[in-house]
């Protein structure tokens, strides 16, 4: 369950960032549709994030994995959606990178996740 997980919020950044150019570029209809996608990513990133954390006894930094990783799709998508408001975003930005690695470094460390250079 942990490669289907990450592979959700792989591909979920990967859609964040093409919806986010489509966004800047002016093309509306073809930015909502990648958007709508993204959201669906959303729930399957939530819902395997779910899977993985039933199978667990959770303690204070799978809590606190959980809540970085609701935060980081919160700031993807107040990202998009300043952006496509045409509001500033450099607060939304920082917070999303931060939040994103600190999310990232968390699950490559905790026991359940997978160590990719050892």
């Amino acid at each position: 369950m942990t490669h289907a997980h990450i592979t959700t919020w792989v591909v979920a950044i990967i859609l964040f960032f093409v919806a986010h150019s489509l966004l800047k570029s002016q093309k509306e209809k073809p930015a909502k549709i990648v958007q709508m996608v993204l959201r669906l990513f959303y729930i399957l990133i939530i819902v395997t994030g779910i899977m993985i954390a039933s199978g667990l006894q959770l303690n204070g930094e799978y809590i606190g994995k959980i809540i970085l990783g609701i935060v980081t799709i919160g700031m993807m998508e107040m990202v998009l959606t300043k952006t496509k408001k045409g509001q500033p975003t450099k607060v939304f930005w920082i917070i999303f990178i931060v939040v994103l690695i600190l999310t990232i470094s968390l699950g490559l460390r905790l026991p359940f996740g997978f160590a990719p250079f050892a």
